[in-house]
């Protein structure tokens, strides 16, 4: 088994104390050793086209990580580590980033995070705290941020689109922010980068927002340059909500209609209607059938209004772009605090059976609570498919039930039949659902 040690790149971590470096490579090498250990292995999984993190995990079965400290100074000793990484011996330098991303994010979470939570600061407060300790916060933005959602379980045909829009942003000065991963998270960055050299940009920001428990089926991708990892799924969606001065949507699966569903959770507040970027769906004609499904669910569930809150183009990349570019928050702020977000919003759902089985979907809810539950029906499901904890407790005890008003639960059974019918659940293997509706 051939070990490599690995030094912090230039510039991406801040000098450190003899007894910070110490404290970390403690904390590092202690209880924070196996999930450090799981978030370095996809980040040098980059390129790797599977989407189950326990295939992964099973096979670097004999991958190790230490964190080794050498007075002030802290590098990382890899075991038997994916080759992908590395050229002619040389780890890529995309790569060490994200390494020493991932190591910084993990350790200053679990430092902080007990403390935030016992004084009683917001998930405002930590969310903006956890970018600010990233960088991503020093300055003003000089460009406009693009944040982009849709899955990795994307055509060929799909994924070029993404790019093209990518591209077209790129031409028109946006920088791009994603869930780091590939498919429609890849495309969007691809684009832009082509655009962003023809324009001689080189303080481009390719920002890509992860988090522990998906990040091993969602390798970042080797064009991120700024990767964040947030501790849960609600503070990632927050995050980019928060940074975002337009959202573009793709075609993807039940990742992708959690996000649009977390967006008109904020949108259905009255008070918001003027605070948030302009929501844009768009992509192939292929897609159509796809956006079709999600807007039929979308009406079903919270009504007809709920269309008036996104913008959808279908097959015109230059024309969805250039609404985007006429519409985008004008002065935008490196973080948005006047975007009111529901407290049920952020708190950190975890989907055990016994949650999933209490989330009710009636009618008799207001039609915000009714999209709050669903969102987290859809994170659930997330789960269920790509968290190797969550796809373990499935295999134990069973998929999860989904209970509720019968026409809401048709029309919840429907719209994942067409996804699992046009192939947008899983990239490799047979998708197995993890969920059954009663």
């Amino acid at each position: 088994m051939n070990k490599l040690s690995i030094a912090p790149p230039l510039g991406r971590m801040d000098l450190l104390t003899m007894a910070e470096a110490s404290q970390l490579v403690k904390s590092a090498n202690g209880h924070l050793a196996p999930l450090l250990r799981d978030c370095a292995l996809a980040v040098l999984s980059c390129g790797s086209h599977a989407d189950d993190a326990n295939d992964l995990l099973a096979s670097n079965q004999n991958f190790k990580l230490e964190v080794v400290g050498n007075g002030p100074l802290i590098s990382f000793l890899l075991t038997s580590p994916p080759p992908q990484a590395f050229v002619d011996g040389e780890i890529i330098e995309g790569i060490r980033e994200h390494l020493y991303a991932v190591l910084r994010d993990i350790i200053y979470v679990s430092d902080k995070l007990t403390h935030w939570r016992t004084r009683g600061d917001s998930a405002s407060d930590i969310t903006f705290r956890i970018l600010r300790n990233t960088k991503l916060l020093d300055e003003q933005p000089s460009s406009p941020l693009a944040v982009c959602w849709g899955g990795h379980a994307i055509s060929e045909h799909e994924y070029d689109y993404t790019k093209e829009v990518g591209y077209q942003l790129g031409l028109r000065g946006f920088d791009i922010c994603t869930g780091c991963g590939t498919g429609a998270m890849k495309g969007p960055m691809k684009g832009a980068a082509i655009a962003h050299a023809k324009q001689r940009r080189r303080l481009s920001r390719y920002i890509g927002i992860s988090e522990p428990g998906i990040i091993a089926a969602e390798s970042p991708n080797a064009i991120v340059n700024n990767l964040v990892v947030m501790p849960d799924i609600e503070k990632r969606l927050e995050s980019f909500v928060r940074l975002a001065h337009g959202i573009v949507v793709f075609p993807g699966g039940v990742g992708t209609a959690e996000e649009v569903l977390y967006l008109l959770c904020i949108l259905l507040n009255e008070k918001n209607r003027d605070q948030l970027p302009p929501v844009l769906l768009t992509g192939p004609e292929s897609a159509r059938a796809y956006f079709e499904s999600l807007e039929h669910f979308i009406v079903d569930a919270l009504g007809e209004k709920a269309k008036s809150y996104y913008k959808l183009i279908i097959g015109d990349p230059a024309a969805a772009v250039r609404y985007l570019a006429q519409n985008v928050i004008e002065n935008p702020r490196p973080f948005n605090w006047d975007i009111e977000i529901q407290k049920e919003l952020q708190i950190e759902f975890y989907p055990s059976h016994d949650n999933v089985a209490k989330l009710k979907l009636s009618r008799s809810l207001t039609t915000a609570q009714l999209a709050i539950n669903l969102r987290q029906v859809f994170s659930a499901i997330v789960a269920g498919n790509v968290k190797p904890s969550v796809i373990r407790s499935i295999q134990s005890n069973g998929r999860f039930k989904i209970h509720g008003d019968a026409d809401i639960m048709m029309s919840l059974d429907t719209l994942l039949a067409q996804f699992i019918k046009q192939g947008r659940m899983k990239v490799s293997g047979q998708y197995e659902p993890r969920y059954e509706i009663v």
